[in-house]
């Protein structure tokens, strides 16, 4: 299970919400658990279990010298491969991932129920490969219960200063799920309840918010759906719970709710009791003992956003130092052509709604740019340089993005970011397309799914706008680093010299 489920499912703790009911149906039991509401963060466990594997390899390596040096002084080469296979067996034998689940691990018990059967296992296949391969059998246990207690010895320190991190505030704040209860209400107040009293430190309360037009400042919740948009471009928010009250045209107000907070980058829910018939397919997972059905997921989970995070900067961090004498070259040739600075910042919109300036080489003259971007470019632009001609042709002006790219703002594949007065057949473009907010569920890139297949250019109709979000949306639902690498290749083929552009 990844993190981006909100707790673990019933696969994973079977006997916390064994037999659990939906939350309308069955009272609040409140349950004085020390870990009541643990779920799996996906980052958090891939890097346990990397620091175990360079801890059983720093602990095989003391005991491989050790054995050498004091129990056997020939047949290194048996020793060798008894060490190796012992470390392959702990690495592949199978493990509870459940009890990786945060904050669990930070508790010894937990902790000594993963790593003592993988232990075990590694132990008993050194005994038996070493006393195949030696004939000394005491020196073949002994060789092992050497193995045993160094390997030991190296993941009691690995996982003492684990915990250690574990139990910091600053760490703690970063693992914490936030979550955001959009109605009001019994089923509303419990989870609010449940959030602030029973969850832990696993998870937080984002705000109660409500979706009503009849919103009162004194019922103490914390404002609107706007207000709840508002605030997520601003602070982290990683799911959002609708709880309203069951009355009639409950479906038709999550449907509703659910498209005002397309936006949002944030898994939504919703209380069983709000949905019925085939509603009830959707999939289905619990907060504690209380069940919710999952209406909308993030589209990249965290390992797939730090995997396309790490590939981005690098790539970004070696082609800008590669061109480096090119842009040199560029920078010159734009202050020669005409007057003004090298470089033209804009304001777009990036994930999750935040604006940021986007870099770019100043292809127009200063006095004709347009900030805002309330006139797109169009071909024989009167505005645009001598320069800047060659430079859009070439795409050479988009090249300054990977500073952008290198500052976390953009991706190096992703939906082409727009200025915040974009229009498309008169419109702006959040008005004239719903389907278009769902692109600021991932990091806008300098080159697209969309640009490699001709859309480009200037935004004249909603036709075009619609052919756009169409591979905009195809691109998030494929992703992957080998998607992300074909488009940066066919970009070069198609694009560089595409007669497109302009």
């Amino acid at each position: 299970m990844s993190d981006r489920r909100l707790v673990v499912d019933s696969g994973c703790v079977a006997s916390d919400i064994e037999g659990a009911q939906p939350l309308v149906e069955v009272p609040a039991i409140r349950q004085l658990l020390r870990e009541p509401y643990p779920y799996l963060h996906s980052i958090l466990a891939m890097t346990v279990r990397g620091l175990d594997v360079v801890s059983v390899a720093v602990g095989t390596m003391v005991a491989d010298w050790f054995e050498k040096s004091h129990i056997v002084h020939s047949g290194g080469t048996g020793i060798d491969a008894t060490d190796l296979v012992a470390v392959m067996v702990f690495c592949l034998f199978p493990k509870k991932s459940k009890l990786l689940a945060f904050p669990k691990i930070r508790r010894a018990k937990a902790q000594v129920r993963y790593l003592i059967t993988p232990v075990l296992a590694g132990w008993f296949a050194h005994v038996c490969l070493s006393t195949i391969l030696m004939s000394n059998g005491v020196a073949s246990l002994k060789m092992a219960v050497m193995w045993a207690v160094c390997v030991c010895a190296a993941l009691s320190f690995e996982r003492s200063v684990l915990t250690f991190c574990l139990h910091q505030p600053a760490i703690v704040a970063r693992l914490r799920r936030r979550v955001a209860i959009v109605g009001t209400g019994a089923v509303a107040t419990d989870l609010v309840n449940r959030l602030c009293s029973d969850a832990g430190q696993a998870y937080s309360l984002f705000g109660q918010f409500d979706d009503t037009a009849q919103y009162d400042a004194d019922r103490k919740l914390d404002g609107t759906l706007d207000d709840l948009i508002h605030r997520s471009r601003r602070e982290a928010l990683h799911a959002i719970i609708l709880a309203f009250p069951e009355a009639g045209g409950a479906e038709a107000r999550v449907r509703n709710v659910a498209v005002s907070l397309k936006p949002v980058l944030s898994d939504i829910y919703v209380t069983p009791h709000l949905v019925s018939g085939f509603d009830r397919v959707l999939p289905c997972e619990f907060l504690g003992e209380n069940a919710v059905f999952v209406i909308q997921r993030r589209p990249l989970s965290d390992v797939q956003l730090l995997e396309k995070t790490v590939v981005d900067f690098l790539l970004a961090f070696c082609v800008s130092i590669f061109l480096l004498p090119f842009l040199i070259g560029v920078a010159l040739a734009i202050k020669c052509d005409s007057k003004g600075p090298v470089f033209f910042r804009q304001p777009r919109i990036g994930k999750n709604g935040r604006e940021f300036m986007v870099y770019k080489f100043r292809s127009m003259h200063t006095h004709m740019s347009d900030l805002m971007a309330e006139r797109q470019t169009s071909r024989d632009d009167p505005r645009v340089t001598r320069i800047g001609k060659w430079l859009r042709r070439l795409s050479i002006d988009e090249v300054p993005q990977l500073l952008n790219v290198l500052k976390g703002e953009m991706s190096l594949v992703g939906p082409r970011p727009h200025a915040p007065h974009t229009r498309a057949g008169g419109l702006l473009l959040d008005d004239a397309l719903a389907e278009y907010v769902l692109r600021y569920h991932v990091k806008p890139g300098i080159t697209g799914w969309a640009q490699i297949n001709g859309a480009r250019g200037e935004l004249v109709t909603i036709d075009d706008l619609k052919k756009r979000v169409a591979y905009d949306l195809d691109y998030i639902r494929r992703w992957s680093l080998v998607f992300d690498f074909r488009i940066m290749i066919l970009t070069i083929v198609r694009e560089v010299f595409s007669r497109h552009a302009f």
